[in-house]
């Protein structure tokens, strides 16, 4: 064995392996022997004529040989130090009986996770799978990401954040930041951030708060997770609206709740009599300002109504207003949480819409009467920390430069919003159905069925063109299940949206006709 060879090849093979030779030549001999470079029985040389060879000190091929044979990886007698057999090691703790290893079972996810997983799966993975996509998918060389055009909705445009001033409010808030605030924070979150987030819902969402109510959680998943295992139940009936948001989706069956999907029309969630009768709820999810996907905005009197219901049934509105900031079309729309005193609204919001997904910063507004309840629950289940986070994010709200952000970016995506919606009318208007442009980042285009909405997303994937399936968001396949697409236009430039649009068209015209070649 050529020695010097062996540990010359580790060390090109690990260049960022750094710290003491005695402990890099220990972690070459160990690799060498569970890969059998070294093999079962074979006899090291001499802690002497090895250090020679490799021009090192003895001590440091003594400290080798003996973690080694601490391991179990050798052995040492009056002879020298001989390499072990791994396999006979394991077999002489077993029965002398057993001449094989029984095969174990693994460790796996529980039923709950795997469900979340293949949720998610679904909602990724159907566009490739579906109708034969996943052949063109399969044989497809995709676009390189730098060159796609993508309207991925949920996403806003990243290259407007003012990352400079964020970046001097976070070193101000590191520069003031005490020993104390290095530990768990409360687990409602920083107080100055929670005086923050209720003074501005207060103003722009007509949300009736006191900083008490708003508990700072790490963003919408992880509120909808929480209002799944805090107030409600395993088997608990959930209402949700379809077609629907999947993350909602998924927070609540990991939580075991059933969920049953509620019709939409022309004036948002309707629930019928069968829904109020035998499917009394605990929880009833919607995004009244700007329905996901489909975009309809929830009536006053349809929201008067669902109060009604909440307050009949014992049963708490989650009220989603994940992008409610963006109203293009007048002023936004006052929260369902503002509608009545004391009202059975769990109130959620986000910071990933209005400035970056990477802050992970959400929030929810309780009732007052669950206040204290739900502060014991967290204490111990939910540590909270990222003070600093918090508080920069207290004083970029405090400043003015929130208020100043969400106005240059409602004219931004107003204009894309409005450069979209044109090429759409003008390349499918015949085939399709603008919905949902008074608010938010994204469109639905509701599609002839003769071009499934699936086959579309795939083709136009190869094309460099990333876009969303209507379809994946119906929570049932009963009818109606939408066909369409869900239209992002947050993140892509008002040039690209004429260009990606009539590559768009294409597509569904040639699928509409059947004349796409297999």
């Amino acid at each position: 064995m050529d020695y010097p060879l062996l540990f010359q090849n580790f060390l090109k093979q690990y260049p960022l392996l750094t710290g003491p030779r005695q402990r890099r030549l220990h972690a070459c001999l160990r690799s060498a022997i569970r890969q059998g470079t070294l093999h079962a029985g074979l006899r090291l040389p001499g802690t002497r004529q090895l250090a020679s060879e490799l021009g090192l000190a003895r001590n440091t091929v003594l400290y080798a040989y003996e973690q080694l044979a601490t391991e179990g990886y050798v052995s040492s007698d009056r002879q020298g130090t001989v390499v072990v057999d791994l396999k006979l090691s394991v077999r002489s703790r077993e029965s002398d009986v057993a001449q094989d290893v029984l095969p174990v079972a693994q460790a796996r996810l529980s039923h709950r996770a795997q469900n979340q997983a293949q949720l998610q799966v679904q909602s990724q993975g159907d566009a490739v799978l579906e109708s034969g996509a996943s052949k063109h998918a399969a044989d497809a060389v995709l676009p390189d990401a730098a060159l796609m055009s993508a309207f991925a909705p949920g996403v806003p445009a990243l290259a407007d954040f003012p990352q400079a001033s964020w970046r001097r409010l976070l070193d101000r808030a590191w520069r003031s930041c005490s020993v104390a605030q290095l530990n768990y924070g409360e687990a409602a979150g920083e107080l100055g951030l929670r005086v923050a987030i209720a003074d501005h819902l207060r103003a722009s969402r007509g949300v009736l708060c006191e900083p008490d109510q708003v508990f700072i959680t790490d963003g919408t998943q992880s509120s909808l997770d929480l209002c799944a295992r805090l107030f409600a139940d395993v088997g608990d009936t959930v209402w949700m609206e379809n077609p629907g948001y999947k993350g909602a989706l998924t927070a609540f069956h990991t939580a075991q709740l059933q969920v049953h999907p509620v019709s939409l029309d022309e004036q948002g969630l309707a629930p019928c009599e069968k829904d109020i009768v035998q499917h009394r709820p605990k929880l009833i999810y919607v995004t009244p300002s700007h329905q996901y996907p489909l975009g309809s905005v929830l009536s006053l009197s349809r929201r008067m109504q669902l109060i009604a219901h909440a307050r009949a049934a014992s049963a708490l509105i989650i009220e989603d207003d994940y992008d409610s900031e963006f109203r293009h079309d007048g002023p936004p729309l006052a929260a369902m949480q503002g509608l009545a005193p004391d009202a059975p609204v769990l109130y959620l919001g986000t910071f990933s819409k209005t400035m970056f997904p990477a802050l992970r910063i959400g929030f929810m507004v309780v009732p007052k009467h669950l206040v204290t309840a739900l502060t014991l629950a967290l204490a111990h289940a939910v540590p909270r920390g990222r003070a600093c986070d918090q508080l920069a994010l207290a004083e970029f709200i405090q400043s003015g430069q929130f208020a100043a952000h969400l106005r240059k970016m409602r004219r931004v995506y107003r204009h894309r919003r409005d450069v979209l919606a044109t090429a759409l009318g003008l390349h499918l208007g015949d085939l399709g159905v603008v919905c949902g442009g008074s608010a938010g980042m994204h469109l639905a285009l509701v599609l002839d069925a003769r071009a499934p909405d699936t086959l579309v997303c795939a083709h136009a994937l190869q094309q460099g063109i990333v876009v969303h399936p209507l379809s994946l968001h119906a929570l049932s396949h009963e009818a109606p299940v939408f066909n369409g697409l869900v239209l992002g236009y947050a993140q892509i430039a008002p040039a690209q949206i004429e260009i990606a649009v009539e590559q768009l068209a294409k597509i569904v015209r040639q699928l509409a006709s059947r004349v796409l070649p297999n």
